[in-house]
């Protein structure tokens, strides 16, 4: 007898179950892998927008993971470029060939500085904004690096009968905040401090000068080697909004052949020139600036100071920094909060006005004796500061020291040249208090109070 009711359709399964699932499993695992494509073609994308390598300073493995006010605190060398003269060159052209100008150059420039480790955090119009974790070594090297692609792009342009373009790039390092800022449905990655802004400084004087490439002093402390590039001393800037200046260098490894060599030749009399200038010996400075143009008749920077020098003359009015006249003043911004180094710190500054007031005087004849007084400073204080650092954990204690060896060094290659007596006491006695002020600007306010927040806020080992 058949199982099935009378007048019931009798369904008959040709196809085994087990091939249903396996058919269900296999657009299962086809559905899977489009939409994992498509996430990963849709994070390669936001890779573009957002650095993989700045996801990996923001210790986060995917943008997903990226959330509004994320932070994290790094020492970085900051650059900033633009193309000069661009306002009238983009105001030539139509919008559509503003655009393809600057993609073709910015298309340019971005694998050079992804080939030094640096990090592009945003573009503003014909602008970078870069950044180099590794180290000022990378920076200056991706600059120089930078320019050289320049005279290739520009090669480029002059075949295709277009005017030559110039760009002017500042570098300066120090500690700043790498987060994300915005609101619930727009946020972008920025990057935050002092430093920045003293970078763009730089970035503006370039036109200034002339000099294609300046960089600060922090930044000029931070290389492992300075000898390996041709840097020479070039002005005090101050900067909007701080009270005491920075030194900046000139770096002219990519001028002509020729007109670097004359540079270097005449290195040490254009820096005896402007450090005269500096302390309003402008009769000593005319004479060698003259000297330096016949040496290198291309070299602006002699040319501008030389101007300032007869405006002097003509007016008395002078570009002073202020504090090479009257020294150093204690202020709140000194203040650490750990009295070792307070005490220290003030004790040397007012070793440093007694040097300043020789200078205005013109009393040098035994400013030398500072040296021995640095000496014990350094001495007393450093390995102290650097056993503090290791024992809580500092995270920038490296950095930290390699600034203490870099300072000791400097001053240990001024006080040979002194106790030569082969050269101006007075000229010495200026470059010695440069490399004194420039650390109380940038590592006795700045890295010494960055640190002892640092102890304050954490627990020995």
């Amino acid at each position: 007898m058949s199982p099935y009711p009378k007048n019931s359709v009798k369904i008959v399964r040709e196809v085994p179950i087990q091939e249903d699932i396996q058919d269900i499993l296999n657009k299962v695992i086809v559905a899977h892998q489009q939409a994992l494509n498509l996430l990963q073609q849709t994070e390669a994308a936001y890779g573009r927008l957002i650095p993989h390598q700045l996801l990996n300073l923001l210790e986060v493995k995917s943008i997903v993971d990226v959330k509004l006010g994320d932070q994290i605190e790094r020492k970085m060398t900051i650059m900033f470029s633009d193309i000069r003269n661009f306002t009238p060159l983009s105001e030539s052209m139509t919008p559509a060939e503003n655009f393809a100008f600057i993609n073709s150059y910015l298309s340019q420039m971005e694998p050079v500085i992804s080939r030094h480790h640096g990090i592009i955090d945003k573009y503003i119009g014909d602008a970078i904004m870069a950044l180099f974790e590794k180290g000022a070594d990378d920076a200056v090297s991706g600059a120089i690096a930078m320019l050289e692609r320049l005279v290739f792009y520009n090669n480029g342009r002059k075949r295709a009968e277009y005017e030559p373009i110039h760009i002017g790039i500042g570098l300066n390092t120090g500690m700043v905040m790498i987060g994300t800022v915005g609101g619930v449905n727009r946020m972008d990655s920025t990057v935050i401090g002092d430093a920045v802004n003293l970078t763009a400084r730089l970035e503006g004087a370039t036109k200034t000068y002339h000099s294609p490439l300046i960089i600060s002093q922090n930044t000029l402390y931070d290389l492992t080697d300075p000898s390996k590039f041709s840097i020479r001393f070039l002005d005090r800037i101050r900067v909007k909004g701080k009270s005491q200046p920075l030194s900046i260098y000139e770096v002219f490894d990519n001028d002509e052949e020729e007109i670097r060599t004359n540079k270097k030749n005449s290195l040490p009399i254009f820096e005896k020139a402007v450090a005269y200038y500096h302390m309003k010996d402008v009769g000593l400075a005319i004479p060698l600036l003259k000297h330096c143009i016949e040496i290198a008749p291309d070299d602006f920077p002699v040319l501008i100071y030389l101007e300032r020098c007869y405006e002097y003359q003509a007016t008395g009015h002078h570009l002073s920094t202020g504090e090479l006249d009257t020294g150093l003043e204690w202020k709140d911004e000194n203040i650490t909060g750990l009295k070792e180094i307070d005490n220290a710190n003030r004790e040397l500054m007012e070793r440093v006005n007694v040097l300043t007031m020789q200078i205005k005087q013109n009393n040098c004849a035994k400013f030398e004796s500072i040296f021995p007084f640095i000496t014990q400073h350094a001495n007393n204080l450093f390995p102290h500061e650097e056993e503090l650092m290791r024992s809580h954990n500092y995270p920038f204690a490296i950095s930290h020291a390699q600034e203490h060896k870099r300072f000791m060094e400097n001053l240990a290659e001024l006080e040979k040249r002194t106790r030569a007596h082969t050269e101006d006491m007075r000229y010495l006695a200026f470059r010695t208090e440069l490399v004194l002020l420039d650390w109380f600007a940038s590592h006795a306010t700045k890295a010494d109070r960055h640190f002892v927040r640092h102890l304050q806020n954490s627990k020995p080992k």
